[in-house]
C-alpha cells in the first residue's frame, strides 16, 4: 500500500527539492582535448565517452576517418576530430577516448580525441573576444581562468556539414 503524506509534507518537500535543484551545480559541458584545441560539447549531444576500441580501418577514406569502432554490437563512424581540423593526428591508445555522439541525431558517429577533461559550467568562461570562428560547427569562442581558448562544438552544424559527411577520398 502507498504511503499517505499530508499535503503540507509534500509542499514541503517539493520546496526543497527546487530549491537544491536552482542551487545545485550545472556542469552541463564537456570538455575534451582534440589534438592542441580544446572542445566544449553539450552534454544532451553526447552519449557515451569511452576508452578507444579496436578500430576496423576502411580503403579510400580521407585520414581524418579513422575507421569503423564496434560498440556493444552497434557500429559508429570514427572521425579524429583533431586531423579533421588538419592538427596532427590522435592516437588511439592511452588518455585518448571515443566520444560518441547522441543518438537523437540519427547518427552513428563518435569522435575521437586526446582526452577528456571533465565536466564544465558555462559560468567558468569569458566569451573570447574578436571575429567569430569560419567553422560553422564552432558555436562559440570561450577563455577559461587560466586565458585557455576553449571552442564551443554545435554538433547538428559538424554532421550536417559537407566537409564532415563526404569521408571518401577524392579522385582524380
Amino acid at each position: 500500500m502507498a504511503k499517505r503524506i499530508s499535503l503540507r509534507e509534500f509542499q514541503e518537500n517539493l520546496v526543497r527539492r527546487l530549491s537544491e535543484a536552482r542551487t545545485g551545480d550545472r556542469r552541463t559541458l564537456l570538455g575534451v582535448q582534440a589534438g592542441d584545441d580544446h572542445w566544449l560539447i553539450d552534454l544532451t549531444d553526447t552519449g557515451e565517452i569511452l576508452p578507444v576500441p579496436p578500430l576496423a580501418p576502411v580503403p579510400l577514406t580521407s585520414d581524418w576517418f579513422r575507421g569503423i569502432a564496434n560498440v556493444r554490437g552497434t557500429l559508429y563512424g570514427v572521425l579524429d576530430f583533431s586531423r579533421f581540423h588538419r592538427g596532427s593526428p590522435v592516437v588511439p591508445a592511452g588518455n585518448a577516448r571515443l566520444l560518441l555522439l547522441n543518438a537523437r541525431h540519427g547518427v552513428n558517429s563518435a569522435l575521437l580525441v586526446s582526452r577528456a577533461s571533465g565536466l564544465r559550467s558555462l559560468e567558468d568562461f569569458e566569451p573570447e573576444d574578436g571575429p567569430a570562428d569560419e567553422r560553422p560547427w564552432v558555436a562559440q569562442r570561450l577563455r577559461d581562468m587560466q586565458n585557455r581558448l576553449w571552442l564551443r562544438l554545435n554538433v547538428r552544424n559538424l554532421l550536417a556539414h559537407p566537409a564532415f559527411l563526404n569521408a571518401g577520398l577524392e579522385t582524380l
